[in-house]
């Protein structure tokens, strides 16, 4: 476990504190049965980015705080303990980074303190199919006077029916498949030609398809250099990793927790069921995995800080192994739980749906096995 400063320990205890008494699962079911169409409680989140959670990664010059990617999986961890839905991770740390690693001056000035205000969601346009691949990127930016033209689509956007700022990945040159010839952009939520169509979920986050057709963009909505996107792409990407990777964590954290609970005081025979043998066994199998996932996490967010050489093997490490944590413990939660975790009712279903949705979000365990082996020369 990495050692915590104090403004981090005080922090994470404070995002421990809200969210037990403000955001609860319950909360969460409030949301999801209200129908809200934006997948997130804005009260909520105007509380979140009150208490600075929004400006985390922010520097002080543009109203934000100015820590680390550790502090910010810290609050991650703990909204994901309880369901939290947000623009945390696609506002706060995907779109800012996008910013603080590829924006120039006038770009940063215009949008980050809206960002650590509250008063503006940012989120990444990515993904154009059922699978995370970056370098499949097909929506093209043409040229058009000074400015540019982009057409095509992008699917399963986080936060992207709400989003003010979309930040988004468009070939401009090359064909797909091709890292060379990607370009970001800075496209408005109201652009004219732009169509966001809102999806329910599975697990009742704010998530949209949107299309593009000839939406017209200034030579300054570029993000860094015109072809050259990919590579700040791909650390933008791995912030998002790893950041979701805390957020998995603290629900596998908290799944086993309740599972644990139960284990303890259900009976059955006569004889806590906690005293099984068979489910010992099981329960200190979760909890060796969820150690040693919080290892590859918290190792993940402090290279990242340090600006170590192998951020994209800890990011990969770090995504797959929450992925195949949360399933796990998920899985285990409905099944100790017996028939009431197979209902509504009960939270199980909800974290084990949210941990499949998560999974898929930024290339799942698969993608990240895959290319971790590869980095690691195999």
């Amino acid at each position: 476990m990495a050692i915590l400063n104090e403004e981090q320990t005080m922090l994470r205890d404070a995002a421990k504190s809200w969210v037990s008494e403000k955001s609860p699962v319950t909360a969460f079911r409030k949301m999801r049965d209200s129908g809200n169409a934006d997948g997130f409680d804005r009260a909520a989140w105007a509380e979140m980015a009150e208490m600075g959670w929004a400006g985390i990664l922010i520097p002080e010059e543009f109203g934000g705080s100015g820590l680390d990617y550790l502090t910010m999986g810290l609050v991650l961890e703990e909204t994901g303990r309880t369901l939290t839905a947000s623009p945390l991770l696609s506002s706060a740390l995907v779109a800012t980074s996008a910013l603080l690693l590829g924006g120039n001056d006038a770009q940063k000035k215009e949008w980050l303190p809206k960002f650590a205000g509250g008063k503006a969601i940012g989120t990444l346009a990515l993904d154009e199919g059922p699978h995370h691949a970056p370098a499949n990127t097909a929506l093209t930016a043409t040229r058009d006077g000074k400015g540019w033209k982009l057409s095509g689509k992008k699917s399963f956007v986080p936060d992207g029916g709400a989003a003010d700022i979309i930040v988004v990945a468009a070939r401009t040159s090359g064909k797909s498949g091709d890292t060379n010839g990607i370009t970001l952009f800075l496209v408005s939520g109201n652009a004219s030609g732009l169509a966001r169509q809102k999806l329910k979920t599975v697990d009742n986050r704010g998530v949209a398809n949107l299309t593009f057709e000839n939406v017209s963009v200034g030579a300054d909505a570029v993000l860094g250099t015109v072809d050259q996107g990919f590579s700040p792409l791909e650390s933008v990407l791995d912030r998002a990793r790893a950041g979701l990777a805390a957020e998995m964590l603290g629900a596998a954290v908290q799944s086993f927790d309740t599972t644990l609970d139960y284990l303890k005081t259900r009976v059955q025979f006569g004889q806590v069921i906690g005293t099984f043998q068979a489910l010992q066994h099981r329960a200190a199998k979760m909890f060796t995995e969820l150690e040693l996932t919080r290892s590859c996490v918290e190792a993940a967010l402090v290279g990242i800080d340090r600006g170590a050489n192998d951020i994209p093997a800890l990011a990969s490490l770090a995504k797959a192994r929450a992925s195949e944590l949360w399933h796990l413990v998920s899985n285990e939660m409905v099944q100790m739980h017996g028939g009431i975790g197979m209902t509504d009712a009960h939270d199980a279903g909800l974290y084990l749906k949210r941990a499949r949705v998560a999974e898929a979000t930024f290339g799942g365990a698969s993608f990240h096995r895959d290319r971790y082996a590869r980095l690691m020369g195999y």
